[in-house]
C-alpha cells in the first residue's frame, strides 16, 4: 500500500530546479514591471504632448475667431494651410455655428469624425483638455477636443472649435514598440532561466561537495572531515555541525572496539582458567578431594563469568534510548542506612568505620533497587581502597533543587590523570590489584548508568594519599513515565 502511494506520488522538484524558478521568476517579473512601466511612461507622454498640441491650436484658433471673425474666407484658409503642411501629425479642425452647422472644416474631415462625436466643449478661455480617443468608421484612430470661442468687438454667438489629431504614425510607432518589448521579454525570460540555473548549480555546488563527503564516509574513514573554511556561512554552520557528528561517530566506534575488545580480554582470562583446571584435572587420575577443589574452583569462575555477563548486559540495558525504570518515592536517609547495616560487618571485618550522616526528610523519586545497587558499587569499592583504621562515609542533602548523595572515604586515592576516565567501562586505575580483587572495571560505570537514567549526574573528587568521594547528584521530582524496571 505504502509502495503504491510513494510511486503514485508527484515527483518532487529538486532544490536546484525550485532556486531557478524562483530567481528566473522574480527576475523576470521585475523586468516585465519595470518595461511595463516604460511603456505606459511613453504613452502617458504620447497622450500629454497630444493633448497639449491640441491645446495650443484650440487656443489658436480661438484668437484668430476673436480678432477676424468676419474674414472667413482667410480663417478657411489659414485652416486648410495648416492642415495641407503637417507632415507627421495630421490633425483636422472644424468650425461649427451656433446651429451645429459646419462653417470651416479641413478636407477630408467628415469621411472620419462626424460632429456628434466629439465630446462637450467648454470655454476656450479655461483648460479645454484633456482630449477624448476615437475610433473611426476606417479604422483610424484620433485624440480629439472641443472648445467654444467668442467673436470678436462684432459680437455674435460664439463658435464651436472642434479639432482633430490623427495617431495613426503614433500607433504604428507603440505597435513597433510593442512588438521588439515582446522580443526583449523572451529573450529576457530565457537570460533570466539560464542566469538563474548557473546561480543555483554555483551555489548548490557546496552541497554536492557535503552530499558526496557524507556519501564517502564509512566506518574505516570517519576521520575525514568537511572543508568549512571556503564555505558560505550557512553552508559552514552544517559543515561543522556535520563534522562533530563525525566526532561523536567516530568516538563511538573507537569506545566500541576498544569495549569489544575488553571483552574479549575479560573473559579470555575465566574461560582459560576454567579450561586449564580441566586439563590439570584430567591429566591424570585424582583423589574425590582433589576433584572437589577443582570444581569449586570452576565454580568460582563461573560465578565471574555471570557478574561479568551481567553487568555487560545492565550497561547494555542502561544505555538504549527506551530505557525505562520503576521510579517511587524514597526516603533516601533510610536507604542508604540500609546499605551501611548491610555493609557493616564487612567494614569491622576491614577494620574500617562506616558512618552515615542523613538529616530525616529528604525524600525523591528513585528506583530502590538501582539505587541500592550504586550505593553498594561505591561502599564495595570504598572497601576495597581504604586500609584498615580509615573510614567510610555516607552523606545525603537537598542542594539547589536536587538530592546530593555521596560516598567518601580516607583510601589511598587516585591520580588525578585518572579521574576523567574513571568512570569508562572496563577501565582500572590499578590493574593488579583490581584483577586481584575480582573486578572487572565496570562498578563505577554502572553507576554513572545509574545515575543517567535517573536523569542526574555522578562526580568524583579524588586525592592520592587522601581519599576519594563520589558525588551522586538526583533530581528531586522524575516523570510518572518511567515503569520499567532495568535491574
Amino acid at each position: 500500500m505504502s509502495s503504491k502511494s510513494a510511486a503514485n506520488r508527484p515527483a518532487r522538484w529538486s532544490l536546484a530546479a525550485r532556486l531557478t524558478a524562483w530567481y528566473g521568476g522574480s527576475a523576470f517579473l521585475l523586468i516585465s514591471a519595470a518595461t511595463g512601466f516604460l511603456y505606459w511612461a511613453l504613452v502617458s507622454n504620447l497622450d500629454r504632448a497630444d493633448d497639449q498640441f491640441l491645446v495650443d491650436k484650440i487656443r489658436f484658433l480661438g484668437v484668430l475667431l476673436r480678432n477676424r471673425s468676419d474674414d472667413l474666407p482667410g480663417l478657411r484658409q489659414e485652416v486648410e494651410w495648416e492642415w495641407s503642411t503637417s507632415r507627421y501629425a495630421q490633425f483636422y479642425v472644424r468650425i461649427l455655428d451656433e446651429t451645429g452647422r459646419a462653417i470651416i472644416e479641413s478636407p477630408g474631415m467628415s469621411k472620419y469624425l462626424a460632429p456628434e462625436q466629439f465630446p462637450g466643449a467648454g470655454p476656450v478661455e479655461t483648460e479645454p483638455g484633456p482630449g477624448a480617443e476615437i475610433h473611426s468608421t476606417a479604422g483610424k484612430s484620433f485624440r480629439v477636443l472641443a472648445a467654444r470661442a467668442g467673436l470678436g468687438p462684432s459680437g455674435g454667438p460664439p463658435r464651436t472649435i472642434q479639432i482633430a489629431l490623427d495617431r495613426s504614425y503614433e500607433e504604428d510607432l507603440l505597435a513597433g514598440y510593442r512588438r521588439n518589448l515582446w522580443l526583449v521579454l523572451g529573450v529576457a525570460f530565457g537570460a533570466c532561466a539560464l542566469a538563474g540555473y548557473q546561480i543555483a548549480r554555483r551555489g548548490l555546488r557546496p552541497v554536492a561537495e557535503i552530499t558526496a563527503m557524507a556519501r564517502r564516509i564509512r566506518s574505516t574513514n570517519l576521520q575525514e572531515r568537511i572543508e568549512g573554511a571556503s564555505l558560505p556561512g550557512e553552508l559552514s554552520l552544517l559543515a561543522s555541525t556535520f563534522n562533530e557528528m563525525l566526532d561523536r561517530l567516530e568516538e563511538a566506534f573507537t569506545r566500541l572496539a576498544r569495549f569489544t575488545a575488553d571483552i574479549a580480554h575479560e573473559l579470555r582470562t575465566p574461560v582459560n582458567n576454567l579450561r586449564g583446571e580441566a586439563e590439570v584435572a584430567l591429566g591424570k587420575a585424582r583423589s574425590p578431594e582433589e576433584y572437589r577443589e577443582v570444581l569449586g574452583s570452576c565454580l568460582e569462575e563461573c560465578g565471574r563469568l555471570a557478574r561479568t555477563i551481567e553487568s555487560f548486559l545492565f550497561l547494555a540495558r542502561a544505555e538504549s534510548p527506551a530505557a525505562t525504570i520503576a521510579a517511587e518515592p524514597v526516603d533516601v536517609g533510610r536507604e542508604l542506612a540500609t546499605a551501611r547495616d548491610f555493609y557493616e560487618p564487612a567494614a569491622a571485618e576491614a577494620g574500617v568505620s562506616l558512618h552515615l550522616t542523613a538529616p530525616d526528610g529528604i525524600r525523591t523519586t528513585l528506583d530502590r533497587t538501582l539505587f541500592q545497587r550504586a550505593i553498594g558499587n561505591l561502599v564495595a569499592n570504598a572497601l576495597a581502597h581504604t586500609r584498615s583504621g580509615g573510614a567510610i562515609t555516607l552523606t545525603a542533602a537537598r542542594n539547589d533543587g536536587a538530592v546530593h548523595v555521596q560516598v567518601a572515604d580516607t583510601g589511598c586515592g587516585i591520580a588525578r590523570e585518572h579521574l576523567p576516565f574513571v568512570f569508562d567501562r572496563l577501565y582500572r586505575v590499578d590493574q593488579a590489584r583490581s584483577a586481584a580483587a575480582g573486578g572487572v572495571g565496570l562498578g563505577l560505570a554502572i553507576v554513572k548508568s545509574i545515575a543517567t537514567l535517573h536523569r542526574g549526574s555522578a562526580l568524583i573528587d579524588s586525592r592520592l594519599g587522601e581519599g576519594t568521594c563520589v558525588t551522586l547528584v538526583f533530581p528531586v521530582e522524575r516523570p510518572a513515565d518511567d515503569a520499567q524496571n532495568l535491574a
